[in-house]
């Protein structure tokens, strides 16, 4: 379940994703999409990754100040290939798709690690990375979180949050309206299309040693 406006409504069901579309919901929740099998899988990964902490990571810490000192790692081939095959959503390629002159697509997916005292401040995910051989960073188009840990309590906090604007960007501060708050639920996907203000809420310290454990990261399209 998660919160919309302040309501408490059911997530998208599986057997609806075939027909689930960005042009008429901008955000995606599912629960139980991954499995038992498919979270010990992933879980026994991140125990072989090399972590970098928010600490080792200047440039994401000014970006995201007073932030804890959550960790990154990169995902392997094998396990990077298994998370993708099944995100081959037709949502998703409708979605890319419908931009304009496109000459390429990507995709960038990390795991994160959130302990005790570890959130993420409000930002919408329009700041871009590298640019590409000269050429322009790819533009995210859509933003993707999934949750592999294998508890999560509601005291635990951690909660994505995601908003939707009220005023226009003229000012550095716009105003925002939640519209989702999202339990980090084992199993659950989230997907939403990006510009789109979201945060992390910090992780309280009844969660003591337990991580809350996430494959996120976005799908990016490349334009001349």
């Amino acid at each position: 379940m998660e919160i919309q406006g302040g309501v408490r409504v059911a997530a998208q069901p599986l057997s609806d994703l075939q027909s689930f579309s960005f042009r008429r919901s901008p955000v995606l929740v599912v629960e139980n999409f991954w499995s038992a099998d498919d979270r010990q899988y992933f879980r026994e990964a991140m125990n072989q990754a090399a972590w970098k902490s928010l600490s080792d990571l200047p440039k994401v810490r000014e970006d995201f100040p007073e932030s804890g000192n959550w960790a990154k790692a990169e995902i392997g081939a094998s396990q990077g290939n298994r998370f993708l095959s099944r995100l081959q959503l037709p949502c998703i390629q409708e979605h890319m798709e419908s931009f304009p002159n496109i000459i390429g697509r990507h995709m960038g997916f990390s795991y994160y690690s959130y302990s005790s005292g570890d959130c993420l401040l409000t930002h919408d995910d329009t700041s871009q990375g590298q640019p590409m051989g000269g050429r322009r960073a790819p533009s995210r188009r859509i933003a993707l979180v999934s949750y592999f840990h294998e508890e999560w309590q509601p005291d635990w906090g951690g909660e994505l949050i995601v908003y939707e604007t009220n005023s226009t960007h003229t000012t550095e501060k716009p105003v925002l309206s939640i519209t989702h708050c999202i339990e980090p639920r084992p199993g659950s996907l989230v997907m939403f299309t990006v510009p789109r203000f979201h945060r992390v809420c910090r992780v309280d310290q009844t969660a003591g040693e337990h991580r809350r454990l996430s494959i996120a990261g976005w799908f990016m399209t490349e334009h001349a």
